[in-house]
């Protein structure tokens, strides 16, 4: 994502007047990704009014900018992070939740910014624009079907990496906070499914970016707007219920095994597929256990169990190129009860392709087998079971069975036809999770442990 001039006025002096404020405010938000890690500077990559700030009306500024931060997180330039803020004079009551302050100096000074996602107003504004699509300033916005005006808007309060606002139930706008450079596969695999003709995954109706331009490089995604699905409950409450009602959840694993087939199946047909070979699997099987040492280093109820996982990682090389369970392809990288909504009619649509934002985006977009997605969804399985007290590990063990049989039948591959990879993935993730829960929710450390100790495939060693 190159470096672009701003539209905003006196941007020389715009973000400088703003950074008292933005040291605050920013490492508050739930997606800013730097927690914990000072914040030494920041860079403006481009200012953009969306509405002017020199009206009686609020006003509204795109900003990117780019923090620094010490730490590998975002490399030597720092994170780039999406904001959008109002402007007014005075802020109503009903925002004073989303005040970051009043500007001191600069070309907005006297004024008061704020979250403007949070201004009903503004966020109209920002659907206009999706409307009505075309350049402005550095940013393009764009469309593939006429959107109805009118939609009143409502910010959803369950996002944590991105902001979302939902416009009249109808449609849902994805906010991406933190841009990386190049299209985000949120953007970039469900336009390829929708032109596969696959129905599984809403298709994009509009979205906006910035970058890229007439010298080759690609656009920078920063949102999507899709179709709401409304009425629809995800995976993970649905499953919780069958839980707290004493009911089996195969016959919905088995569909959802069905729904993530016909998916994966899409994507292979719409996308590159490439063999992943001796090569490609070792360095696979480097990075598990790269990730497996230093999350020993920090877990220490790890290490015992360290010589097994170690094993599960390792029946990977015996992964050749003629093996079709190694072949690689575009896969969702993040997926999980919570990602997939059922419908009224009871049928299962799959969400949010942006993977693990914690990763850098070449890697979320890198040719992985699909069996990583399925690994994903055993371990979600495993954690639903977890969660219930009267729950048993028998439960867990009958919806990955039906999730499992429901994609062999759609894909006429069964993802248990290869073990040592599906294995090498679950171990994986479980390895995630136990790093995870050890440091943010101690309390569900034993939900990954219980399947550590099952992966390692023996008993903890003195």
């Amino acid at each position: 994502m190159s470096e672009t001039a701003s539209t905003a006025r006196a941007p020389v002096a715009l973000l400088p007047s703003l950074v008292p404020l933005l040291h605050e405010w920013l490492p508050r938000q739930r997606w800013f990704a730097g927690k914990g890690r000072p914040v030494t500077g920041f860079q403006l990559v481009s200012a953009t009014e969306l509405l002017p700030v020199d009206t009686a009306g609020p006003g509204l500024v795109h900003l990117l900018v780019r923090v620094q931060q010490p730490g590998p997180s975002g490399g030597a330039q720092g994170d780039c992070y999406q904001l959008l803020l109002g402007v007014r004079g005075q802020l109503p009551p009903g925002l004073a939740h989303a005040r970051i302050g009043r500007v001191a100096d600069g070309p907005l000074a006297g004024r008061m910014v704020y979250e403007g996602l949070s201004d009903p107003r503004l966020a109209s504004l920002l659907m206009e624009r999706l409307r009505t699509p075309g350049p402005l300033g550095p940013l393009r916005f764009a469309r593939t079907a006429v959107i109805p005006d009118g939609l009143a808007p409502r910010v959803l309060d369950a996002e944590q990496s991105n902001s979302s606002l939902v416009y009249g139930d109808t449609y849902i706008l994805k906010v991406f906070r933190r841009v990386w450079a190049g299209a985000n596969p949120d953007l970039e695999l469900p336009l390829a499914l929708a032109r596969a003709g696959c129905g599984r995954v809403p298709a994009p109706v509009a979205w906006y970016e910035t970058g890229g331009g007439g010298r080759g490089g690609e656009a920078s995604t920063l949102g999507v707007l899709q179709p709401f699905l409304r009425g629809s409950q995800d995976g993970w409450k649905l499953a919780l219920e069958a839980l707290a009602s004493g009911r089996e959840f195969t016959e919905e694993a088995h569909a959802l095994g069905r729904a993530t087939a016909e998916v994966h199946t899409a994507l292979a047909a719409a996308l590159p597929t490439v063999a992943l070979g001796r090569p490609a699997t070792e360095h696979l099987v480097e990075g598990m256990n790269r990730r497996l040492d230093a999350a020993a280093q920090a877990v220490p109820a790890l290490m015992p169990y360290v010589p097994g996982l170690r094993a599960a990682f390792d029946a990977v090389g015996d992964c050749t190129e003629d093996d079709l369970a190694c072949r690689a392809q575009r896969v969702h990288g993040d997926l999980h009860l919570g990602q997939a909504l059922r419908s009224p009619d009871g049928q299962w649509s799959v969400i949010d392709f942006e993977g693990e934002p914690a990763k850098p985006l070449a890697e979320r977009r890198r040719e992985q087998p699909p069996v990583r997605d399925v690994a994903g969804m055993l371990r979600s399985f495993d954690y639903a079971a977890a969660s219930h007290p009267a729950a048993k590990p028998e439960w867990a063990e009958r919806c990955r069975d039906a999730y499992c049989s429901g994609y062999a039948e759609a894909s006429g591959s069964d993802p248990r036809s290869a073990p040592a990879l599906l294995r090498a993935y679950e171990t994986d993730k479980a390895v995630y999770e136990v790093l995870y829960e050890a440091r943010h929710r101690p309390d569900w450390l034993p939900v990954p442990m219980a399947a550590i100790r099952r992966l390692a495939g023996q008993t903890a060693h003195p």
